[in-house]
């Protein structure tokens, strides 16, 4: 910030921070809208119409550091919007001795052209130069200080990602701290101090990060880190360098849009990770990492009355979008309406393709509602050797509550062929489940897989056994024959293929017309939401994105067998049969 003729430097940190200051201290005023975002995350919190700010944070100091080192354009100080700075002031939260409240991951997500990748810069800036570490108290301020081994990475998963970061830095610094700081700053790396201090921008190639010691990471566009682009694999290594950090110092910055269900990204599996840290206190931010939101609510339609009023309370402090081009951008014909939902409502919604709303699968989940002992259940079983999963849904029959029971997969860095599914932990597993429960139905469907070596199917001897130990005891049976094998594969008119269909339309109806609950097992809906629509000759059914795909969708079809055998079973009219032993 240019100083005032005649001002100290101490006289301008005291107006920066008086700016702050007062900035954050005045109250929220609530839009006139009647789609109220939905606000995840530290930086929206509320006591009353008053913002909640954290009780020590070294994140003041920076402030004060971004006002004066730093420019919006040449001339014109850096200035944070209110949420811009609430989200500095919790990253930089720290607890009464002085660590970081979030001390190893954060995640803004926001939608597109909020001003995350301007932020990050700022952020960069400073864990290079900047009040970025914790220093000492001055009485109840906690006194921020530089980091004097800085070594700071931005990473993606292409070179053209971080320059959307990298070129805002050389008009970022004033040319006071670039003389300062002795910055020498180029396309991909920025060294400061001399050779003292450094920070990088690194694509998806794991094997040189290794063993780095980077005392601050931000991953760019955390929702295109997939397997195929090696950006998991990146963030593994990422992740493991900071947890070996001297002292536990380094953290991780995640920033990214809304991510697109099934695509098992970076930003999916933190996303699905840090709810399930939340259990019913999904709001607040435990287990060192913060997670920070503002989402449209689900209900809110992507219609051009409609839009403006939404992406106006989703957009928080980011005024500058256009919310007229914006809606055009809706109502262009060739903008998915997913993709619309994702970028500008931050919504984290389906594809065209997803066979179920991932939103309206969430709003069924009721975790608190499973099945009790004793309680009369029907079961179904899909079986594989090793490359898909092996899987076993419940169905409650009493009110078609649905629960995950069991699945058994290859680890993720086991190759193909590597893991065969153990059987003999499957068998305990159901025998377990008919000593607990009053098990009315049974099926499964056995694979064509095979013995290796031999011609022999792999599932069929067990399956048998089931049948011959737990016949008497089931009301409904899946043929005539047998008591259990069920085989989905026979398509024909007369085959099982064919009563599979219609139950996986009525599966997906049912749970839009919140008719059918569940337990809310997160595997369960990550292969909910990995399923894509499959059109047959019967009605649309549900398969994988491709036959080569990690991403499983076993448990899914276990739900529709299961809810199938359930409504088969009303339908009889039997009566129930079924002990415990």
């Amino acid at each position: 910030m240019a100083r005032l003729r005649g001002s100290t430097k101490h006289d301008e940190s005291a107006a920066i921070l008086s700016f702050y200051r007062e900035l954050l201290a005045r109250p929220y005023v609530r839009p006139e809208s009647k789609y109220d975002p939905v606000k995840i995350g530290p930086s929206w919190l509320l006591d009353g119409d008053e913002f909640v700010l954290p009780e020590r944070s070294v994140g003041w100091d920076g402030l004060v550091f971004a006002g004066e080192k730093m420019q919006l354009k040449r001339g014109e100080p850096w200035k944070f919007t209110a949420e811009q700075a609430r989200l500095w002031l919790w990253w930089y939260s720290v607890d009464e001795a002085g660590a970081f409240t979030f001390d190893r991951e954060g995640v803004i997500q926001r939608l597109k052209g909020w001003g995350k990748d301007p932020w990050a810069a700022v952020m960069l800036g400073n864990e290079l130069v900047g009040p970025c570490r914790f220093s000492h108290f001055d009485g109840d301020r906690a006194v921020g200080a530089d980091e004097p081994d800085a070594w700071v990475q931005l990473a993606a998963v292409t070179q053209e990602q971080t320059k959307n970061t990298m070129r805002l830095f050389p008009r970022l610094f004033t040319d006071d701290a670039k003389r300062e700081f002795k910055l020498q700053i180029g396309k991909e790396q920025i060294y400061a101090l001399g050779d003292q201090r450094f920070l990088q921008a690194v694509t998806s190639n794991p094997a040189p990060l290794e063993g780095g010691r980077a005392t601050m990471v931000l991953l760019n566009e955390t929702h295109w880190f997939l397997a195929n682009n090696n950006g998991l694999e990146m963030y593994d290594v990422i992740e493991r360098n900071s947890a070996k950090s001297a002292g536990g110092g380094a953290r991780v910055l995640h920033i990214t849009n809304a991510y697109d269900p099934g695509m098992d990204s970076l930003a999916e599996r933190t996303r699905q990770a840090w709810e399930l840290s939340q259990g019913e206190n999904r709001r607040n931010s435990l287990s060192g990492l913060m997670y920070d939101s503002l989402e449209a609510p689900p209900e809110a339609p992507l219609t051009a009355e409609d839009a403006p009023e939404v992406v106006s309370a989703v957009r928080g402090d980011s005024v500058w979008l256009d919310l007229g081009r914006i809606k055009k951008s809706i109502l262009d014909p060739r903008n998915p309406p997913s993709r619309s939902r994702r970028f500008w409502y931050n919504q984290i919604t389906a594809n065209e393709e997803s066979w179920m709303s991932p939103i309206k699968w969430d709003a069924q989940q009721d975790p608190e509602n499973g099945f009790q002992d004793g309680q009369e259940i029907v079961m179904f079983f899909d079986g594989s050797k090793s490359d898909d999963a092996t899987a076993l849904v419940g169905v409650r029959v009493s009110d078609g509550f649905v629960q995950a029971l069991g699945l058994w997969q290859a680890p993720p860095q086991k190759r193909r062929g590597e893991w065969v599914a153990p059987r003999g932990e499957v068998s305990q597993r159901v025998r377990a489940l008919f000593k607990q429960f009053r098990v009315v139905g049974f099926w499964g469907d056995p694979s064509h897989t095979k013995e290796d070596g031999t011609l022999d199917l792999f599932w069929q001897p067990l399956i048998d056994e089931w049948h011959r130990d737990f016949s008497p005891r089931l009301t409904l049976w899946a043929s005539t024959q047998h008591s259990i094998a069920w085989d989905m594969s026979n398509t024909s008119s007369s085959g099982k293929g064919k009563l599979f269909v219609p139950a996986a339309e009525a599966f997906v109806e049912a749970v839009e017309n919140g008719e059918i609950w569940h337990d809310g097992n997160k595997e369960l809906g990550r292969h909910v939401k990995n399923a894509r629509r499959f059109p047959t000759r019967f009605g649309v059914s549900l398969s994988k994105d491709g036959p080569e795909s990690p991403r499983k969708i076993d448990l899914a079809v276990c739900a529709v067998g299961a809810t199938l055998m359930r409504r088969t079973l009303l339908n009889s009219g039997k009566k129930s049969l079924g002990k415990i032993w």
